[in-house]
């Protein structure tokens, strides 16, 4: 009977291999949430809610009256997207820390619902740490049926920490289409759809 039994350390090892396997997956899974925030806020100069409180970190920043930073604000649409995509404001003055909200404007001009995605960017490049977005319409998809407008907010802080000789910054961005999510949409959303074109008179 011992001769047809397996080794007991054989089983041991397949277990021990199993539980390592296991507690690879189970940390893997709990790093890719910092490592993902990291590309976004680091790499693509994305800030991303759903941190501890945005609204209190907003008010634990004090506002440094003595200087103001200029931003510019450039709005671009990729060749192959049919929008229109504009800020409101070309520029604003703020101070550092004081919390700023501006708007941008977009409208579908095709026959068909798109949706796109907003690259930010922010320049220079060495100032973009410093440039903290706490709501922006680059942290979703943005689906816009056939002739839809809609005005979409940005709020921001400049951190009091950007060097005294940064006075001024151009937040950017790049409208790109999502030709996937525009297929999952097209599908179940009518092309001739009237959604958001004015009424006639």
């Amino acid at each position: 009977m011992n001769a047809t039994s397996p080794p007991r350390h054989d089983a041991r090892g397949v277990i021990r291999v199993t539980l390592i396997v296991c507690a690879c997956a189970f940390l893997f899974g709990f790093a890719m949430i910092p490592l993902y925030r990291i590309a976004c806020e680091h790499v693509l100069g994305i800030k991303l809610e759903g941190g501890p409180s945005t609204a209190k970190a907003a008010q634990a920043v004090a506002v440094d009256t003595s200087r103001r930073v200029r931003v510019q604000f450039v709005a671009n649409v990729n060749s192959k997207l049919p929008w229109t995509f504009v800020p409101e404001l070309n520029r604003i003055d703020v101070h550092p820390g004081e919390l700023t909200e501006v708007w941008f404007d977009a409208a579908n001009t095709s026959a068909g619902p798109i949706v796109g995605n907003a690259v930010p960017s922010v320049a220079p490049n060495t100032a973009s740490a410093f440039f903290n977005k706490t709501e922006c319409f680059c942290f979703t998809e943005q689906l816009l049926v056939a002739g839809e407008a809609r005005r979409m907010p940005v709020r921001f802080i400049v951190d009091p920490a950007l060097p005294r000789d940064v006075t001024e910054l151009t937040l950017s961005y790049t409208f790109y289409e999502n030709t996937e999510a525009t297929r999952r949409v097209a599908e179940t959303v009518p092309a001739s759809s009237d959604a958001g074109r004015p009424a006639d008179s």
